[in-house]
């Protein structure tokens, strides 16, 4: 399983972001995955979940500079995110290999 570190940033302005690393590479600039928001990040954890057969492990943290706020935002906007990916799959009248769904 790899682990992809995932670390709660503020820029000078004070947005946060979140900057991905991929534990399994070398530590370089160009391994280094920015996202500006949450749907942007699932989309790259995602993709390199697919490198590894979506065997991925996340470990947050967050930079000095970022406030409990921004944590806070961070973490309602997973929380929106996953709420609505559960909302579709409740849904969904078919299976993703197009059996019928019978739990709706």
């Amino acid at each position: 399983m790899v682990v992809i570190e995932s670390v709660i940033k503020s820029n000078p302005l004070g947005r946060w972001y979140i900057e991905l690393s991929d534990t399994m590479k070398e530590e370089s600039a160009e391994n280094r995955i920015i996202c500006l928001d949450i749907n942007e990040y699932a989309q790259k954890i995602e993709t390199i979940g697919e490198e590894y057969g979506a065997e991925v492990e996340v470990a947050w943290s967050s930079d000095d500079g970022v406030s409990l706020a921004q944590i806070h935002e961070v973490r309602q906007q997973i929380m929106n995110y996953e709420a609505e990916v559960e909302a579709k799959k409740a849904e969904a009248t078919h299976m993703p290999d197009d059996t019928p769904n019978f739990s709706i």
